[in-house]
């Protein structure tokens, strides 16, 4: 796993601890500089990346990103990836 992988997975991590504690949080943490991190990592992941980890995060598939990073098999969505 490269640097920027790395980062990805962090932030993937930071984001479901946010999306988890939003029940019971206040105020509600503000997920949106998260989701801007991750465009802006996605953006940085040369071409010859993982495709279906570029399609997840393209795809803003989270879960499944998260999934790949950590070396599970993520599900198939309804696009077939």
């Amino acid at each position: 796993m490269n640097a920027t992988e790395h980062a990805i997975l962090q932030t993937l991590t930071e984001l479901e601890e946010a999306v988890k504690s939003m029940a019971t949080a206040n105020p509600k943490p503000d997920l949106l500089p998260l989701f801007a991190r991750l465009d802006e990592l996605a953006g940085q992941l040369p071409r010859d990346s993982d495709p279906e980890l570029l399609h997840f995060l393209q795809r803003k598939s989270y879960e499944k990103a998260r999934a790949r990073l950590q070396g599970h098999q993520a599900a198939r969505g309804a696009c077939g990836r």
